[in-house]
């Protein structure tokens, strides 16, 4: 088998993954239908990850690293700073509208673990790092006077908006979070 062939295997197996626990949870996502679903053979997934959870961990990385690239991008959209720190929210609503939609996958997975030290949600508490690491970089760039400060408190909008969104199905949610942050950063 050339190298070409085994990463798009590799790479199948990671989309058909990360689609299945954002869609089903970890625990509904078993190996069978991992093997079915991917169209892939036991072997084949056991070649690329030990086990399922280091598979979990592989797919829920590289969705980090897919999200947060598309968040920065949508968001970096914004002509001014204040701009930025609006279109957190704005990019938001535009996810949650979206086909799919169903909340944060890295809350979502935290939730299925009960041991802090878990490698998933390692993996979620680094999500979350990256993205509180992005708003205070906007927070930073505005000139917000305590930027830690609102960068946690932003992100506490951020993730209480998509978490409404999910739990309630309330697309406005992302709308009530940026009134909160207008206040609070008095834009």
């Amino acid at each position: 088998m050339n190298e070409l062939t085994r990463n798009d295997t590799r790479d199948i197996i990671l989309d058909v993954t990360e689609k299945l626990i954002y869609k089903s949870g970890i625990a509904a996502t078993g190996m069978d239908l991992l093997v079915k679903t991917a169209g892939v053979s036991r072997k084949s997934i056991y070649r690329y990850f030990a086990n399922k959870e280091e598979l979990t961990v592989a797919a829920l990385q590289r969705r980090d690293v897919r999200w947060m690239q598309w968040y920065r991008s949508e968001v970096g959209k914004g002509e001014t700073s204040a701009a930025r720190l609006l279109n957190l929210f704005s990019v938001l609503k535009s996810w949650f509208v979206s086909e799919g939609f169903r909340g944060c996958a890295f809350i979502n997975t935290s939730g299925e673990t009960g041991d802090p030290t878990d490698p998933v949600r390692q993996v979620a508490r680094e999500h979350k790092q990256k993205l509180l690491d992005y708003v205070l970089e906007l927070c930073i760039e505005h000139g917000i006077e305590d930027p830690q400060t609102a960068a946690r408190q932003l992100l506490i909008l951020i993730d209480g908006a998509i978490t409404v969104a999910l739990l309630m199905g309330d697309h406005g949610a992302a709308d009530n979070a940026q009134c909160v942050a207008r206040k609070l950063l008095e834009l």
